[in-house]
């Protein structure tokens, strides 16, 4: 009964709803951790299933150590179940409908200063020059494009050379929902990126390699994984261990910060609404309000 539901649920997200890899998979997770539950209930048919099974679950989120945050895409994850569920007869009624969603407490994220910004990089460039290896020369194309760009980390790993447009020095990237767009790039990430591709790329390539940007050690495109351990590395430069999207966060508060209009930022992070940008005005007139204290005589 689990197997066949969750391949329907997985093949409806596919293909009705065109979610992003990364969507699919936290759904399919929920669902897969929610069917453990009920088995520990004793519910043997999916049919008998009720609103009080669906909150014990929740309940059991909760008593294990999810944050707020999570519960609330939790209960969004199973509010989406039910609704299908429901309507492919799996269930008698959409028991999720009922739930409400907890506003997730609201908190600034960490970003670096423009100071800060340009230790890291330098940091990178110092390495490259002083350790001439082809993973530091990649890493430090890594770092300046995820800061320069603001893209997301999926979206470096998913980099292919064609993307490239170095005649008006863009990359095109595609985002959540499979949504393309086209994002520009300061110099210092374009000459770093060029030197990479021209110097150090074919020192990576191996038989099995595709047309992807940046490689790994062994050839093959480079996963999320290994891309965070070098944004780590490089961030050991001014004591953070912001992760790549913190550099996003950062990218995007400094854009504001140099004068750039909401819109815009909007379109170069590929948010889907404005109110989700947003949260960089905050963020800009929190770091305002800190530096006037610190500043003013009188503050």
């Amino acid at each position: 009964m689990s197997q066949g539901l969750i391949a329907q649920y997985e093949e409806h997200l596919v293909l009705v709803r065109n979610l992003a890899d990364n969507s699919i998979r936290g759904y399919v997770s929920d669902l897969e951790s929610f069917l453990k539950h009920l088995e520990k209930l004793g519910i043997q048919e999916f049919s008998d299933l009720k609103l009080t099974h669906i909150r014990s679950w929740l309940a059991h989120q909760q008593t294990t150590g999810a944050s707020r945050a999570t519960l609330a895409r939790r209960i969004v994850s199973i509010r989406a179940f039910t609704y299908w569920a429901a309507s492919q007869g799996w269930i008698g009624e959409d028991y999720g409908a009922s739930l409400s969603i907890p506003k997730p407490h609201k908190s600034l994220p960490e970003v670096l200063t423009e100071s800060e910004a340009n230790t890291v990089m330098l940091s990178m460039q110092t390495l490259a020059n002083e350790e001439p290896t082809p993973i530091n020369f990649r890493n430090l194309a890594i770092v300046e494009i995820l800061y320069a760009s603001g893209i997301r980390v999926s979206e470096l790993c998913g980099l292919n050379l064609l993307d490239i447009d170095s005649d008006r020095n863009t990359i095109q990237v595609l985002g959540k929902g499979n949504k393309e767009r086209v994002v520009p790039l300061g110099l210092p990430a374009k000459r770093a990126l060029d030197f990479y591709i021209k110097n150090v790329r074919s020192k990576l390539l191996k038989d099995t390699s595709d047309n992807a940007v940046f490689l790994g050690s062994r050839g093959h495109r480079m996963d999320q994984r290994t891309v965070r351990e070098v944004v780590y590395i490089a961030m050991a430069a001014v004591g953070s261990r912001m992760g790549p999207h913190g550099l996003r966060h950062t990218a995007a508060t400094h854009l504001l910060e140099g004068g750039a209009d909401l819109r815009s930022v909007q379109e170069i992070l590929g948010h889907s609404s404005l109110a989700t940008t947003q949260i960089y005005t905050h963020v800009s007139a929190e770091r305002l309000q800190s530096a006037y204290k610190q500043a003013h005589p009188r503050a």
